[in-house]
């Protein structure tokens, strides 16, 4: 089947409703705008749901012509926006100041509004689908809070599918993989008192800026020298906080902060460990006191299930052809709090593909304020998601 001609002909309907979540971002767990229009169009397309889940979160249900088969499936978007200032120049760019949907979650929650849409008029499946309207996708760890608040109590699910733009891939091209997809995403902080003084006797001081220069070099042979070459791994030192401010005076302090990305609970703990020894070391070495304070465990990796990433990839086929569809996506070391419903669930994650730079002006990557959701993805979403749905839970002829 290609693009459902339903969908294609709800395209400019569901493009307003985007416009419109577009304008009014919001951040993680004070998306009342986007809970508020997703309530408001469900309750008019007479689709029954619930809310309060991770506070602004909705679920939704639509039962089949038949539920005989006792299956279902959840199928979920993001609704969360993110810190920055806009600059796409679209008249329907945010109202918001300092807010923007820089990632396209309102593409993503258009998709699974449309789909809902179509679904409830045409039911053409034997079963149920939750739709999870998931907040706070955005390093707030909404997929968490949702499970943490029943979700899957109260919706049971059999598996899971969830999709994501993706710049710089055509559009009307998907593209997914077996296994992990999207990295673990931790953060780290570490801490470093010396003794300040007089920059001209620095023989009299332990300086903390030449701990966190050593340690900033050293912490990068985690990757080059510690972990295997052929697993994925990334250390990233982003911000370095040190000395007075004054020319003339070394300080007594410094404090880095950073990031760590890998696929497995292994590479992980194994990071872990390796910068409570570096720091350790370099504290040694100079005499200060090197300590890493904090060590977050935050966004799980994205781990598809084999079955339902073919699943998915024989779906997507149907709909864009299957030379237009891979499950060879390279690994990403971006994050995506998806792989929690993944650790409960099986299911698959996909790449949608948003157009390249050069096909349109308005693709640029993710989280940049000059980007905007392509509204040609819309039909192709919705056809994805509901042929998910259809080929499940297939009705008996």
């Amino acid at each position: 089947m290609p693009v459902l001609n339903r969908a294609a002909d709800m395209k400019d309907e569901i493009a307003a409703l985007r416009r419109e979540l577009h304008q009014n971002p919001q951040t993680a767990y004070e998306e009342e705008f986007a809970s508020n229009l997703i309530a408001q169009k469900l309750t008019e397309w007479g689709i029954s749901f619930k809310r309060g889940y991770a506070t602004t979160g909705i679920v939704a249900t639509i039962e089949g012509q038949s539920s005989q088969s006792g299956k279902t499936i959840g199928l979920r978007a993001d609704i969360d926006a993110l810190d920055i200032i806009e600059k796409s120049g679209q008249p329907w760019a945010s109202k918001t100041p300092g807010k923007m949907h820089g990632c396209g979650h309102d593409g993503h929650t258009a998709i699974l509004l449309g789909t809902a849409k179509y679904l409830q008029e045409t039911k053409n499946f034997d079963g149920k689908v939750h739709l999870i309207f998931q907040p706070a996708e955005e390093g707030g760890r909404g997929a968490d809070k949702m499970i943490e608040d029943g979700l899957f109590n109260d919706f049971p699910c059999d598996s899971v599918y969830g999709l994501h733009n993706w710049p710089g891939l055509p559009l009307g091209r998907m593209e997914t993989r077996v296994g992990p997809l999207m990295a673990n995403v931790d953060e780290f902080v570490i801490e470093i008192t010396g003794k300040g003084g007089h920059a001209a006797m620095p023989d009299k001081t332990i300086d903390p800026a030449i701990c966190a220069a050593q340690l900033v070099t050293a912490l990068q042979t985690i990757v080059s020298r510690n972990a295997s070459p052929v697993e994925p791994l990334v250390v990233s030192v982003t911000n370095i906080n040190v000395g007075t401010g004054a020319f003339n005076v070394i300080g007594d302090s410094a404090k880095l902060t950073g990031t760590v990305r890998s696929f497995s609970e292994d590479m992980r703990q194994f990071a872990r460990k390796r910068i409570e020894e570096i720091c350790a070391g370099i504290g040694a070495t100079f005499g200060a006191k090197v300590e890493m304070t904090e060590f977050i465990f935050g966004t799980d990796a994205t781990i598809n299930t084999e079955a339902e990433t073919h699943f998915a990839a024989s779906c997507a086929a149907k709909i864009l052809g299957a030379d237009n569809v891979s499950t060879k996506a390279d690994l990403c070391m971006g994050g995506e709090d998806f792989g929690s419903f993944l650790k409960v669930k099986p299911g698959a994650y996909v790449f949608m593909g948003q157009g390249t730079k050069q096909a349109s002006p308005h693709n640029h990557g993710l989280h940049s304020p000059f980007y905007d959701f392509n509204d040609d993805l819309i039909p192709i979403g919705m056809s994805y998601f509901s042929a998910l749905v259809e080929e499940a839970m297939p009705l008996k002829k």
